[in-house]
C-alpha cells in the first residue's frame, strides 16, 4: 500500500487556512481526516477556548477536497481547483469544539454527474458523531475553469 500524502500536498491551502491535519484514510469513494483543536484555527475563539461548531462545514469541506486531491495525486495528476456549493443539513450535537479535542472527520461520495458531488459527511468524537451534513461540490473540467478565471483588467474579454 502507498503511503498517504502530507495534505498541505492535496490541498490548494495553506496555514492558516489548512485547517485539517492529517488524512487518515482513503478510498475509492471515502476519505477519513483528522485534526486536534487548537489556538492555531483562524476561527479558534481563544476566550472561550473552543472552535464554534459550525467551522465543522469547512473541515469537512477540507476532508471531500482531501479526497479529491488524492484521486488527482494517485492518478499523477495536481490537485484540481473545486468549490463549495453548499451544505445541506449541517447538524450538530454541540455548539463548539473545545480545544485539544480530538476530531474524526468523515466523507463517503453519494453522487457524481460531470464534475458536480455530493458527500455525506460526520464528523466524531472518540467514536461519536457529534455532527452530519451533505456538501454539493463541484471541480470544473481545466477548460471550464480557465473560461470562469476572467481578468477585470483584460479589455478584451469584456467586450
Amino acid at each position: 500500500m502507498r503511503e498517504l500524502p502530507e495534505l498541505s500536498y492535496l490541498l490548494p491551502h495553506t496555514k492558516p487556512m489548512l485547517m485539517v491535519d492529517e488524512l487518515v484514510a482513503v478510498g475509492p469513494e471515502q476519505v477519513h481526516c483528522r485534526t486536534r483543536v487548537s489556538g492555531l484555527n483562524p476561527f479558534f475563539d481563544a476566550q472561550r477556548q473552543h472552535l464554534p461548531g459550525y467551522v465543522g462545514i469547512e473541515l469537512l469541506a477540507q476532508t471531500v477536497a482531501g479526497w479529491a486531491g488524492y484521486q488527482a495525486w494517485q492518478a499523477g495528476r495536481q490537485p484540481d481547483i473545486g468549490f463549495l456549493l453548499g451544505s445541506r443539513r449541517y447538524h450538530s450535537e454541540v455548539s463548539a469544539f473545545d480545544v485539544g479535542t480530538v476530531l474524526d472527520l468523515y466523507g463517503e461520495r453519494i453522487l457524481d454527474n460531470q464534475g458536480m458531488a455530493v458527500f455525506s459527511c460526520r464528523i466524531e468524537i472518540e467514536g461519536q458523531s457529534v455532527a452530519t451534513c451533505q456538501l454539493n461540490v463541484y471541480v470544473p473540467a481545466t477548460a471550464k475553469l480557465a473560461q470562469m478565471v476572467v481578468n477585470p483588467h483584460d479589455k478584451e474579454q469584456r467586450t
